[in-house]
């Protein structure tokens, strides 16, 4: 497709509205949440879920791992998930590359999402070059421009295997150097921070393409990207952390990914505990069997996930995850807890 066969006021007018990002410390969700712990059905699992994140927090001995999969970020929720590390409220990332490449360092490179039609005409909006996730609008060209970006910052690295983690700092690197156009990016917070950020399935969003690109031009010596090293490394986390408490958005590659860690423990011969603490927000359906609707009660028959302190709550994550992540932050046990930098268990 030629990303310029449009006219340019039609896409402006289609683009003309960004998507405004939530911020968690704006409003305090503890009435709300308080309020909905009285109720039933989704508002009493959301209640529980907050009181177990809070529990998380204030346990000081347990380390929380964030997954997410699915596009709150580019829904307007990125800023929550990059609060979430200003302020020590979580310790590791677990994403979809498209929540770390195609929403989080897209926006930090300065491009933007906006506000569509879910009953738009697709047909039309391929013509101007426009792509849409239901309701939100992402201009295809500034998605090229963040695949070039990729591509870059791979020519720039030493070619050989890297984890995800490694690409991901190196991300954060590059827009922490000067090159970021706008601030607090979770990207960028997570490599201030020392806070690792892992994606399982790193190509399978833009930095794909901008990895091919960087192959295509250097076939002899190139990056490549070692997902088996990024399991142990994260693994190690696990084996580092003693505790651990979960926050999942989403479910997917990010959810098994993090779980997984306990087997992966065992079966190098080391006695860890499952996972103590865990909270998933999904809309997926328990009945097809599938990773991303799974239990948390069904990962415990795996050895996964402990059964006292655990919590599905079946919603829309966008519309959930700002009421408990406010709670928690306004509720402060993130102000008393030992700030880990597991990236520094890599350092060379």
């Amino acid at each position: 497709m030629t990303v310029n066969a449009y006219s340019e006021s039609e896409k402006e007018t289609l683009l003309a509205t960004p998507i405004e990002h939530i911020d968690m410390t704006a409003f305090d969700a503890r009435p709300l949440v308080d309020a909905m712990a009285k109720m039933s059905f989704t508002s009493r699992d959301l209640a529980r879920a907050a009181a177990i994140y809070n529990a998380m927090l204030a346990d000081d001995s347990c380390s929380i791992i964030l997954t997410l999969a699915g596009s709150t970020s580019a829904a307007g929720c990125m800023q929550v998930y990059a609060d979430l590390i200003k302020y020590n409220m979580v310790d590791a990332v677990v994403a979809t590359g498209a929540s770390i490449v195609d929403m989080d360092f897209f926006e930090a490179l300065g491009f933007r999402h906006y506000r569509g039609d879910s009953g738009a005409d697709d047909n039309y909006l391929r013509e101007q070059a426009i792509d849409r996730i239901y309701d939100t609008y992402i201009d295809e060209g500034d998605l090229q421009a963040c695949d070039h970006t990729i591509a870059a910052i791979a020519d720039g690295l030493e070619p050989r295997p890297h984890t995800s983690r490694e690409f991901i700092a190196a991300m954060g690197a590059y827009l922490a150097s000067g090159k970021a156009r706008k601030a607090g990016s979770l990207v960028q917070t997570a490599y201030e921070h020392g806070v690792p950020v892992f994606c399982p399935a790193f190509t399978d969003c833009s930095a794909g393409f901008g990895l091919v690109m960087h192959q295509d031009r250097n076939p002899e010596r190139h990056v490549t990207l070692d997902s088996i090293r990024d399991f142990r490394e994260l693994t190690d986390i696990k084996i580092a952390a003693g505790t651990t408490g979960l926050l999942m958005v989403g479910g997917g590659v990010p959810k098994n990914f993090a779980q997984d860690t306990v087997v992966c423990a065992e079966m190098l011969g080391r006695d860890v505990d499952m996972h103590k603490y865990a909270v998933q927000i999904t809309v997926a359906d328990v009945r097809d069997g599938a990773c991303s609707s799974s239990t948390l009660k069904e990962a415990s028959s795996w050895g996964k996930v402990d059964t006292a302190m655990e919590q599905m709550v079946f919603a829309e994550a966008g519309s959930v995850i700002p009421l408990l992540a406010s709670d928690a932050w306004h509720r402060g046990h993130w102000k008393n807890r030992t700030r880990r930098r597991f990236a520094a268990l890599y350092a060379k």
